[in-house]
C-alpha cells in the first residue's frame, strides 16, 4: 500500500506539509490547477528553495490580498463542495475541517457548527488543507502514518489573544496521540497541522513494516532553532510483510435498544469504515438482557464512527481502547473452478502461506447461477490453489494466479 510516512520531529503545519508535497516532486502548477476550482480569491501561491539549520527544505507561501472574514463549518463545506475537487481530496479536506471544527467547539464550549473559524477558516487554511491533500491524491497515497508530534510550550497571540502552547485547539487534536513537549521553542504544531494528522494518520506504534523511497522537506518561517524547522515526508510502500499495527476498539453497552436496530448499527459502522463491527450478548444491571456493540477502526476514523455509534443507538457513552496487533500481510489471487473465477484472499508470514479463504461473495454467485450447493465451490475454490507454490514468494507463483497485495477492510 502506498504510505506517506509523516515526522514532525520539529513540529507541523499545513503550509510546512504542502512544502514537503512540493519537495517531493509535487508540481506547483498541479496545485495551482487543483485549487482553481474553489470559489475563493484574493490570494497567490508561490515557493521556494530554502534552508533551515543544515538543510535543505521547500518553503510553501501563500499571499493573501485582503483580510479574510470569519467562516462556519457549513461555510468551509460549501467552498469545498463547489471546487471541482477529486472526490478523495474533498473528503479528506472536509474530514480535517471537521476535526478543526470539533476540536475548537470542546476548547470554547460550544457546538462545532457555531465555530468561528478565524485564522483557521482562512483562505490561507483552506488552500493548506486543500493543497496538501491534493499532493497526497497526486502521489496515490492511501495511509498516512506518523512518528511523535512536537507540540512546542510557551505562548502565542493569535484572535483570542496572548494563549499557552500548545493552542486548546492543538491539544485537543492530539489527545491519545504521542507527543513531545519541546522547552522554549515556541509553537511547532499549529491546529491546522495538528488536525491533518488527527484526521488523516495513524501513530507508527512500536514498528512499521515500511519500504522507503524519496522523501521531501517541508519548511517553516522560523530560523535559528534548536531543530531544523523542517517537517519530513517519506513516501513508501506497506503491507509486504507482516506488520505491527494498532487498531482502536469502540464498545457501547446496549440494553434499550430493539433487535434491528443494533445489527443497523452494525452495517452502518461497516459501510463508515470500520474494519470490523459485532454485537455480543451480556447480562446487565436488574438483570436485564443486553448486547455490547463493538467496532474496531483505525485512528482516522474513530471519531466519526463513534458520531455512528451514537447517531444510530440509544447508547449515553462509547468506550475506546487502543491495542497493538500483528497483521498478515495480504493478497488476493484469482483461480479458475469448474464454476468460474474465484477470488482467494491468502495471508502470509515471513513467506510462507498461513491462512486461505475464498471469497464469500464470488462462491455465493457461482453456487447461485450453477445451482450447487455453497460449499462444493468452496472446496473447488481452495482445490484449485496450487498450496505448494503459495507457501513461497509471491514472484514465484504462475501468470495466472499472482496476486497483488491489497489493503483488507476486514483485517
Amino acid at each position: 500500500m502506498r504510505c506517506a510516512l509523516v515526522e514532525p520531529f520539529a513540529g507541523i503545519a499545513g503550509d510546512m506539509t504542502v512544502g514537503a508535497l512540493l519537495d517531493l516532486g509535487f508540481p506547483l502548477e498541479e496545485l495551482r490547477k487543483g485549487l482553481a476550482g474553489l470559489p475563493l480569491s484574493g490570494y497567490g501561491i508561490s515557493a521556494e528553495r530554502v534552508v533551515r539549520g543544515a538543510f535543505r527544505g521547500t518553503r510553501f507561501l501563500v499571499r493573501v490580498e485582503e483580510d479574510p472574514p470569519h467562516r462556519h463549518l457549513s461555510q468551509v463545506r460549501e467552498i469545498l463542495a463547489r471546487g471541482g475537487l477529486p472526490p478523495r481530496v474533498r473528503e479528506r479536506a472536509e474530514r480535517a475541517f471537521v476535526r478543526l471544527a470539533e476540536a475548537e467547539a470542546r476548547a470554547h464550549g460550544t457546538g462545532p457548527e457555531e465555530v468561528h473559524f478565524h485564522e483557521v477558516g482562512a483562505v490561507d487554511a483552506v488552500v493548506d488543507i486543500v493543497g496538501a491533500a491534493l499532493g497526497l491524491e497526486y502521489f496515490g497515497v492511501e495511509e498516512v502514518r506518523f512518528t511523535r508530534i512536537r507540540l512546542g510550550t510557551g505562548e502565542v497571540e493569535c484572535a483570542h489573544g496572548r494563549i499557552p502552547v500548545p493552542a486548546p485547539g492543538t491539544l485537543e487534536l492530539v489527545r491519545d496521540l504521542p507527543v513531545l513537549l519541546a522547552e522554549g521553542e515556541g509553537e511547532t504544531t499549529t491546529p491546522t497541522g495538528a488536525a491533518l494528522l488527527a484526521a488523516w494518520g495513524s501513530p507508527v506504534g512500536e514498528a512499521l513494516a515500511f519500504r522507503p523511497g524519496p522523501c521531501g522537506y517541508g519548511a517553516g518561517s522560523r530560523e535559528g532553532t534548536t531543530l531544523p524547522n523542517l517537517l519530513r515526508v517519506t513516501l513508501g510502500e506497506t503491507g509486504g510483510e507482516a506488520a505491527d499495527d494498532e487498531v482502536w476498539e469502540l464498545a457501547a453497552n446496549l440494553d434499550d435498544q430493539s433487535p434491528e436496530g443494533a445489527a443497523h448499527a452494525v452495517e452502518r459502522l461497516l459501510e463508515e469504515g470500520a474494519l470490523d463491527a459485532w454485537l455480543g450478548p451480556v447480562v446487565m444491571k436488574k438483570g436485564r438482557p443486553g448486547v455490547v456493540l463493538h467496532a474496531l477502526a483505525p485512528w482516522p476514523r474513530v471519531r466519526e464512527l463513534e458520531r455512528t455509534i451514537f447517531a444510530e443507538t440509544t447508547t449515553f457513552g462509547v468506550r475506546r481502547s487502543r491495542h497493538p496487533r500483528t497483521v498478515l500481510a495480504r493478497e488476493r489471487v484469482e483461480v479458475s473452478t469448474p464454476y468460474g473465477t474465484v477470488r482467494v484472499k491468502v495471508g502470509r508470514l515471513g513467506g510462507r502461506t498461513m491462512s486461505r479463504s475464498p471469497e464469500f461473495e464470488d462462491c455465493a454467485r457461482r453456487a447461485r447461477e450453477h445451482g450447487v450447493p455453497l460449499p462444493e465451490v468452496y472446496a473447488a475454490a481452495l482445490s484449485a490453489l496450487p498450496v505448494d507454490l503459495l507457501a513461497e514468494d509471491a514472484e514465484s507463483l504462475p501468470e495466472d494466479v499472482r496476486g497483488t497485495p491489497e489493503p483488507d477492510p476486514e483485517a
